[in-house]
């Protein structure tokens, strides 16, 4: 099949959180430019994005409170010898949120279901023939060149189960880590979605990407059965890895000389902790409105980008002593920890908006991983 050569203002390439906002900003904002989606899969794939109030600017919500489909007023947290409630906001939305939004924002032709062989900052061939010209091409894809990082990892499988007679949760469980410590820091991520359906994530921060998508199914079942759970049906599966970045050189991961414009995990604009794009895509889908009529718009995409890899340093510092300090049966202790501080620095945290005052106080008093280790970890941390 081919497809003919047409133009447009802006093409958005890959239709995931970040190009799928960043369409939703620019048909709201400015209808007048002829903006074109390309994703070959189904746009938002098969996942939940959660985030806490304070992820969001309160200028910036009109864009994801249509998508939300679950909100609750708080999360518990559970540790072996810590347990704690925090009445902080904790929304979610889902990928077939952000399709419909994106199908009832574009016209359908705008929506091109095709794969992309070649990128450039004018145009885009794509795989199954056709070339689409654009005034700026914008690359949303997803993570690429991790191998300019150092990275443990984040990954996990989650599964939405249906309960005979409900699960009993009022609210989510951000980490439930009272479960074996295995393959580095293991906890439960619980969401109650209705009365009998819970979304069970088992994550773990590992040094390896490897993910047994098999094996991690088997202990999400022990987990509903020591919960007591009778599990008659699973509505959903996702599975993910995510980088948790400990160091890097920005200039290797988007080089200068690439002048197509990133936004999302492809432009590194994550957290490197927690390895969450939400808020930031969020930040730059409601940006991008006054931005795309600039002939610079990549390289200023690219400052952008840059900028947030120096705010990032601190959390970089933090993913070091994770990994580099602790042993990985002990990374627990390090999020026991965590939980035990202030709620507003713990929402700030999330947010990637840590203060100098809470970076002193994560830091301060007796590290809850070897002194030494702890020591040699920030001798050896890169501060680029």
């Amino acid at each position: 099949m081919t497809r003919a050569s047409s133009s447009c203002d802006i093409a958005i390439v890959g239709g995931g959180l970040a190009g799928g906002l960043a369409a939703l900003a620019l048909a709201a904002k400015r209808p007048d430019l002829d903006v074109r989606l390309v994703e070959p899969e189904a746009i938002g794939g098969n996942h939940i994005w959660s985030f806490f109030d304070g992820d969001i600017a309160t200028r910036d919500r009109w864009l994801v409170a249509p998508l939300v489909r679950h909100y609750w007023h708080g999360y518990d947290v559970h540790f072996p010898h810590h347990r704690r409630t925090l009445r902080m906001g904790y929304k979610s939305i889902t990928g077939e949120a952000l399709a419909e939004a994106v199908a009832a924002a574009l016209p359908a032709e705008r929506i091109i279901a095709d794969r992309v062989k070649h990128v450039a900052p004018d145009h885009l061939l794509f795989g199954r023939g056709g070339r689409l010209d654009a005034k700026h091409v914008i690359d949303a894809r997803g993570a690429a060149h991790v191998s300019a990082l150092t990275c443990g990892w984040q990954k996990f499988v989650g599964q939405a189960l249906t309960v005979k007679g409900g699960h009993g949760l009022a609210h989510p469980v951000v980490m439930d880590a009272r479960v074996a410590q295995l393959d580095g820091y293991r906890f439960i991520y619980l969401l109650p979605l209705d009365e009998e359906t819970i979304f069970v994530e088992d994550t773990y921060y590992s040094d390896s990407p490897d993910l047994d998508a098999e094996l991690i199914r088997e202990r999400i079942g022990a987990y509903a059965a020591w919960r007591e759970w009778e599990v008659t049906g699973v509505s959903r599966e996702e599975s993910g890895v995510l980088p948790v970045v400990i160091a890097g050189e920005f200039d290797r991961f988007w080089p200068e000389g690439d002048k197509v414009g990133r936004i999302g995990t492809r432009a590194g604009a994550f957290h490197a902790t927690t390895g969450y794009s939400l808020p930031d895509a969020v930040r730059t889908a409601a940006a991008l409105p006054k931005l795309v009529d600039r002939k610079d718009l990549p390289a200023k995409l690219r400052e952008r980008a840059a900028r947030g890899w120096r705010r990032q340093r601190f959390y970089r510092l933090l993913d070091a002593m994770l990994f580099r300090a602790a042993e990985p049966a002990q990374r627990v202790r390090i999020f026991e920890r965590f939980y035990r501080l202030s709620p507003r620095l713990i929402s700030r945290f999330y947010a990637g908006q840590s203060t100098r005052g809470d970076k002193l106080r994560l830091l301060a008093g007796k590290p809850p991983v070897p002194v030494g280790r702890a020591l040699s970890a920030v001798r050896k941390f890169d501060w680029k």
